[in-house]
């Protein structure tokens, strides 16, 4: 993929396409990345550092479940996403064979960085389907608006979230896909109830990490995930653990649903409140 700089003019034309557009198709611009690691020259397979200028400190917990919570990849590393190396190490295309993704659905690229997913997305879901692209920089949407752009798709929405808000439409979206991106969340749960919401009953939470069980895949450890790990936090907050692929050199594949029996359990419960007895006097 073509690396491209953007001038101060582009990136302030771009800037005004960002969360303005209606829940529909629509002209944006560039592809989006996830969050990978840059290598350093200097550094061995196994310890690949970020760049420096590729890091974005956050005030908060840096620990979750037992976990160190990583730092987000800046704007500024945005050139490792779109490396030469990435279609051989990561594989896109068959990673997204596997998740069977329909023409006409509502996909959400969260972490879409500069598209390098979201716009292998736009070109699955079809001209009736729709993308939306979320990042918490401005700048990483910015790059995407302008790629997808160049590369003539119109079905990518760019959306800015915030560390606790996924601002997706609720009860909108098939499915939601967040590659390398998941361990850099600020706020775990709030990312995970925001997509919950999003997603209709039965949709899809898919979560492609580096796998941590092997210690031989060359990414820094807070950098990746245990099945174990994530299945521990993504099951309290209501996710359903549907299946894994571990057919990616260094990732899994790791699948959850918004449960259909769940979403009606809770529909009744609030519809039709338990009756008051001796055993539960504040229901009087």
């Amino acid at each position: 993929m073509t690396r491209i700089r953007l001038a101060g003019a582009a990136l302030a034309a771009a800037l005004l396409l960002i969360d303005q557009a209606p829940l529909r198709a629509q002209d944006v611009t560039a592809p989006a990345p996830s969050r990978a690691e840059a290598p350093d020259a200097n550094a061995t397979s196994k310890t690949r550092p970020r760049p420096k200028a590729g890091r974005t400190r956050r005030a908060g917990p840096r620990v979750y479940m037992g976990r160190p919570i990583a730092d987000v990849m800046s704007f500024h590393g945005a050139d490792w996403l779109v490396r030469e190396s990435r279609e051989q190490e990561e594989q896109p295309e068959a990673m997204l064979d596997a998740l069977k993704i329909q023409p006409g659905s509502t996909v959400a690229d969260v972490g879409c960085g500069v598209g390098y997913t979201s716009l292998r997305l736009a070109r699955r879901v079809g001209s009736k389907g729709l993308v939306l692209a979320t990042d918490v920089q401005p700048e990483m949407l910015s790059m995407l608006a302008m790629n997808a752009r160049t590369a003539g798709v119109k079905n990518i929405r760019p959306i800015r979230c915030t560390a606790t808000d996924t601002r997706l439409p609720e009860g909108k979206v098939d499915l939601v896909l967040m590659v390398d991106v998941y361990h850099e969340c600020v706020d775990p749960e709030a990312t995970l109830q925001g997509i919950r919401k999003a997603l209709k009953p039965g949709g899809r939470l898919v979560l492609v990490e580096f796998r941590a069980e092997d210690p031989e895949v060359p990414i820094k450890p807070e950098h990746k995930m245990t099945v174990k790990q994530v299945r521990r936090e993504l099951e309290p907050q209501g996710f359903r653990f549907k299946e894994k692929h571990d057919f990616l050199p260094w990732q899994h594949i790791i699948v959850f649903e918004k449960p259909v029996d769940a979403e009606k359990d809770q529909k009744a419960v609030d519809t039709n409140p338990a009756p008051a007895s001796a055993d539960n006097p504040g229901d009087k």
